[in-house]
Order: C-alpha cells, then structure tokens, then sequence
C-alpha cells in the first residue's frame, strides 16, 4: 500500500501544541518530586552500610595485616576500603578513620557521640582508672578536664609572669642540655642526644608541676622516664594486651609486657604520689600556689568545701595525682620525642638548619638571646616546626576513641561502643593538601610575602581535635618553639657520617627516631647563656 513516503523517509512526528507541552513539563516535575520523596523515604527506612574492610583470620583477626606500623597500614588499606574501613583485631571489631574529612565529620562535628575511650585492660592501669586521658567520657572527667585544661594555661602562656617562668625552666635546661651535648662532641666525637633531651623536657616539666628538677646523672629519675617506649607500645592503636585479652592467662611475651606495664605505672604513680603528699604538708592556707601541684589542689579543695553535699560532678582531691600524673607523663614523651625529630631534620637538611639560624642572627641578633616575643618574626623558624610535626607525625595515631552513641561517618553506620582508632598520620601525609608529601620543604608553610600560613599550620594534626583535644597542645609548642630558637641560636649540628640513609623509628603511641648520632658545636662561647641563665634562673629544691 502506498503511503507517501519512501522507505528511507522516516515519519515526521506533529509538534506538541504550546498548551501540550506546558502540560508534559508539569507532569515531568511532579513525576521528580514524587519520585524524590519516596527515595528519600527508603533511605530513612534502610539501615546505613557496614564500613568494607579486608577479610578477619580466626582468633587474630586482621592483627597481621596491621603489623608493626599501623599508621602505613591503615594508608594502604584506606587506599583500597575508603577512609572509613573496619577491620577486627582479635575479636574486638574496629572502625579505623583516615584523611581530614572522616576525621573532623566524627571528632568534630559528633564530638560527644565519638568522646569515649575502650574498656581496654591497660586503660584501667593507668593511674589507677582515674586518668584524664585514657578514662572514660563522663560528668567528672569533663570537671577534671576543665581544671586541668585551666591550670596548664595558667602556668604557661596566659600571663606574662607565667610566660618568664616558663622561659627561665627552658633556657636552664637548654643551657645544661647544650653543655652536655658539647662537651660529648669534644674532638670530632659523636653523640646519642636522645637521653640528654628526655632528662631536658622531663625537667622543665618537673618544674612547672612539681617546682623542682634534677640532675643528668639521677639514676633513680632516668630510670623512671626510660619505660616511655614501653608504655607507649602497650597503650597505643594495635596493641595486642588490649586486642587478644586470652594472651595474658598463660606464659607468653604479650603476658610478661603487660606486668611490666602494671609494674611502671606503679612506679611512676608512686613518683608523683610522693609530691603530692609533700605539697599537702608544705602548702601553707591562703598561700599562692607554687606549680601545678599547689594549683589543683588548692582547686581541688575549694570545689570540695563550696560544693559539700551538692550532686554535681565535681574536682575531688583523689583526682589530684592522676591528673599530674598525666599531664607531666604526656608531656615529657611527647617534647622529648619531637624534640629529638628537630635534631635529626636539622642534621639531615643542613640548608634548612642554616636559613633558620641566619633568620635567627637577622632577627634576634648575637647580643641576646630568642625569646617568646621573637616568635612572630620568626617565620621560617616556625614553618621549620610546622613542617617537623607534619613530616614526622610523631603521634600518628590517636589514642583509641570509642562511640557512646550511634553515628554515621561519610556514609557508614557506626554502633554504640565501637573501638575507633583515628589515623593522624594520613592528614599529614594526604598529597592532595601537600605536594610531595614525603619531601621535607619548610617553605610550604610561607605564604607569597614570606609569612606563616596560618590555615596551612592549622591543619597539621597531631594533639588530636574535639572533646579528646590534647590539653597541653599550646604549652608543648611553646616549649618547642624555645628549645629549637635557644639550641640552632647557640648551635651547629652535623650528622654522623654512618648515618643510614632512611631515617628509621619505633612505633607505640608516639613515632620515636631510632638511635642516631650527631656532633654539636658552639657558633660562639657559653657566656651568653651562662649570664642569662645566672640572671633568671630561681632557687632550684624540690618541695
């Protein structure tokens, strides 16, 4: 039949009418809308995803594919699973976070729903149960936080006499440190300097909580800070004590590790017993307080007389040491432990070493020495700190975080009493924020006019964000600030010659430099130090 096209002349459709197509358009919107609605209904009404993770071994879980260095293991496995992943270490399953976006949406944005920390056996260790930073989220420890987190800022940086104070124990201690560093140079020789700066940031810590300090040659106070690795291994993100509870009923490595854990804190809450005891007997009523000792608990017992019979929550006095016990142990670890990154990158990257000492002789010159004021025209000074924190991440991992409620992280469902270990590591290292991550470069912390990039230093993670932020963050850079300005301003550096040519470390809560060896000049004579040091430096003696 013909119909009056050809075959290879396809139909033409009519136009739709204006009316017609005004119509179709509506009903294509409703169509949406409803459509719309009813997708997000489901997803109201569907449970969130589990978080991937790789495949769990009997007993062990994934504790071998965790290995000695978590932070590098939990990288590659965000690589394959996401930034949010679950593995389980024994049976304890665990929900790991990587990159600054996981991180920052729980700690953050949640942070009360992700503030709590495991029921984990060495937890319960330290100091008793009655730590501010391993126990658990509650009415009292937010008290205990807060008199805390008050009491560190008051004897640092918030007034300016606390601030001299603070300066006149540094510059004592890089003044003795800088002697001893010397004088184990002398002829060409080279030197461990990792023992001398423990005793060095151990004492300025003893003296701002405990109003004394010691010597060098103190066996009894080396020996005390010398289970810093040990403590950290056991405590930190992968630690089989917590994560394989079964190893401790029988003879075993993990069984001997975890009563030389119970047996050094014992140690160190004895340590810090015996000052507090001795400041209750020496602390006269109405008297100012001399250190951090006095200061709690003078605290301790106001809240305990204005609130007698009241229910809040409150700073009881038996909080006392456990709360200096923590703030002095942290402290000491972590300063000594970045303390130590700053030498072996000033030996490692000796053109760095020198731009920050001519900044140094620019600024400050030679007829004095750096103080805390020279900070904001010491620019590449602090993009070297900066850049040291990032490079090292010498605290890759948070201690272990726990959920109090259910939460959901980019995406993923995450259940009351989870175990969440926070990799800080990966922020540090994410090369979308820093090009080249595995390069040390001072200068991506200056901006185009040569100062500090301030957003750029805020994103550097390592005293953790939200509820569990580290109280001590601004005392510790502080102090780090003044050790790096005194020892490059009095020093020149040089690395051993059989210095390997990978920089090794050790992993426990802390990333700590394997053994190194350096040489330690004087740019000029001790005088500068001595008669500074003579002029400021109090009456030393232990209350």
């Amino acid at each position: 039949m013909a119909t009056g096209l050809s075959p290879d002349e396809p139909r033409q459709p009519s136009p739709l009418s204006a009316q017609q197509a005004t119509l179709l358009l509506l009903l294509s919107v409703l169509a949406a809308l409803h459509v719309g609605q009813w997708l997000r209904r489901q997803r109201r009404r569907q449970p969130l995803s589990t978080p991937p993770g790789p495949f769990p071994w009997p007993l062990i879980g994934n504790a071998a594919a965790v290995g000695p260095v978590p932070h590098l293991s939990f990288a590659r496995l965000a690589r394959r699973y996401g930034d949010v992943f679950q593995i389980r270490l024994g049976s304890c399953p665990v929900v790991v976070l990587n990159g600054e976006r996981a991180i920052r949406q729980a700690l953050v944005q949640q942070g009360v729903a992700f503030a709590d920390r495991p029921p984990f056996a060495s937890f319960r260790v330290v100091s008793g149960g009655r730590s501010l930073a391993f126990g658990p989220y509650s009415e009292s420890w937010k008290v205990q936080r807060r008199a805390a987190f008050g009491t560190v800022r008051a004897f640092s940086t918030r007034q300016p006499r606390s601030r001299r104070v603070l300066e006149a124990h540094v510059l004592s201690e890089a003044r003795e440190l800088v002697a001893l560093l010397v004088r184990g140079s002398a002829g060409g020789a080279f030197l461990d300097p990792g023992p001398l700066t423990v005793v060095a940031v151990a004492n300025v810590m003893s003296a701002v909580c405990f109003g004394c300090r010691y010597s060098h040659d103190d066996t009894e106070f080396r020996g005390l800070l010398s289970h810093n690795e040990k403590f950290g291994r056991t405590v930190g993100a992968g630690s089989l004590v917590d994560v394989l509870p079964w190893l401790r009923r029988f003879p075993n490595p993990v069984r001997t590790a975890f009563r030389e854990f119970e047996q050094l804190n014992r140690d160190f809450s004895n340590f810090v017993l015996d000052k507090f005891l001795r400041h209750q007997e020496n602390l006269r009523p109405g008297a100012a307080p001399r250190d951090m000792m006095d200061a709690f608990i003078l605290a301790a017992g106001k809240e305990e007389a204005e609130g007698s019979g009241a229910s809040s929550a409150r700073l009881g006095i038996e909080f006392v040491p456990a709360t200096v016990t923590d703030i002095f142990g942290a402290s000491q670890d972590t300063l000594s432990t970045a303390l130590q990154w700053l030498l072996i990158l000033f030996t490692r990257y000796p053109e760095a070493q020198a731009r920050v000492q001519a900044e140094l002789d620019r600024v400050v010159g030679r007829e004095r020495l750096p103080g805390l004021d020279d900070q904001p025209r010491l620019p590449y000074l602090m993009a070297f700190l900066y850049e040291a924190m990032r490079f090292s991440s010498f605290m890759p991992v948070t201690i272990p975080h726990a959920t109090r409620a259910d939460a959901s992280v980019l995406g993923y469902h995450i259940p009351k009493d989870t175990v969440v270990f926070v990799n800080q590591w990966s922020v540090n290292h994410d090369p979308e924020k820093w090009p080249d991550p595995e390069a040390f470069n001072p200068a991506r912390f200056l901006d185009p006019a040569g100062d500090i990039d301030k957003d750029l230093a805020s994103s550097v993670m390592i005293f953790s964000v939200g509820k569990r932020r580290c109280i001590g963050e601004e005392l510790s850079k502080v102090q780090l600030f003044l050790f790096l300005a005194l020892l490059a301003h009095q020093c020149h550096f040089r690395a051993s010659p059989d210095a390997p040519a990978q920089m090794g470390f050790t992993y426990g809560l802390t990333i700590k430099p394997k053994a190194f060896k350096i040489n330690v000049t004087l740019r000029e004579s001790m005088e500068l130090l001595d008669s500074t040091v003579q002029k400021l430096r109090a009456e030393e003696g232990c209350q």
